[in-house]
């Protein structure tokens, strides 16, 4: 096979990636648009279900505070904040529950030392690191043909894999977490239960979708400096 006929095929392997990508964006967008209007029969805010699954777990060191935007939820190690987005901290709809608890799942990770969230906070530097400087070294390695300055691109890289792959434990456990929650202290009725399981497994879906795209972009950058080394 010609360099230039593997360089365009190895495009291909970024398509269905694309397409999952993308339909896992949608899938979360949709369902959390649709149970942010369905209002829980519990009138919790998502600031209260974060604070009761905190307090059910006997933390009291976490602050929770609202940040701007939609769907920019997370929790903050460094300072112990859950961080809640406008649309969950005083929405008393079922996303907004869920996503909430989701977030207080990651402080309990954090206050019982769960041991995937404690590697993945250690490779966070390497792997910023790999984000940026990983593809753009590989480039130059293929452009001035140097195959180290190549494969070093390439194996900095491979910790941003290993980062997605690290994340999806954290990710499931801390829904988990939430969703037990919910259902054994009756933070939901069953029918809202099931809603706000539909928003947590389509986000958790996401981080499928960006390990998948880190491999495939690993697997096209071998085949391309691959094929260049065979010119």
């Amino acid at each position: 096979m010609g360099y230039y006929m593997m360089y365009y095929m190895t495009g291909f392997i970024m398509v269905p990636v694309f397409i999952f990508a993308l339909i896992c964006q949608s899938s979360v967008k949709k369902n959390f648009r649709r149970y942010s209007q369905v209002i829980s029969r519990s009138g919790m805010t998502g600031a209260d279900a974060a604070w009761r699954l905190l307090q059910l777990n006997g933390i009291n060191d976490v602050k929770i505070k609202k940040v701007a935007g939609t769907l920019t939820d997370y929790y903050d190690p460094r300072t112990k904040e859950i961080c809640l987005s406008e649309d969950v901290f005083d929405s008393r709809s079922i996303a907004a529950i869920g996503v909430a608890c989701h977030e207080a799942g990651h402080a309990c990770q954090h206050a019982q030392g769960y041991f995937p969230l404690k590697i993945r906070n250690f490779v966070i530097p390497v792997t910023n690191i790999g984000s940026s400087l990983g593809i753009p070294l590989c480039l130059i390695g293929m452009f001035i043909r140097s195959e180290t300055i190549a494969y070093i691109g390439i194996i900095l890289y491979c910790f941003v894999a290993l980062f997605q792959l690290i994340t999806l434990p954290v990710e499931f456990n801390a829904s988990k977490r939430a969703l037990e929650t919910i259902e054994s202290n009756h933070f939901m009725t069953d029918s809202e239960y099931f809603g706000a399981k539909k928003v947590l497994t389509a986000a958790a879906l996401t981080y499928v979708a960006a390990l998948a795209s880190a491999l495939a972009t690993i697997f096209r950058l071998l085949l391309v400096v691959n094929g260049g080394n065979r010119r």
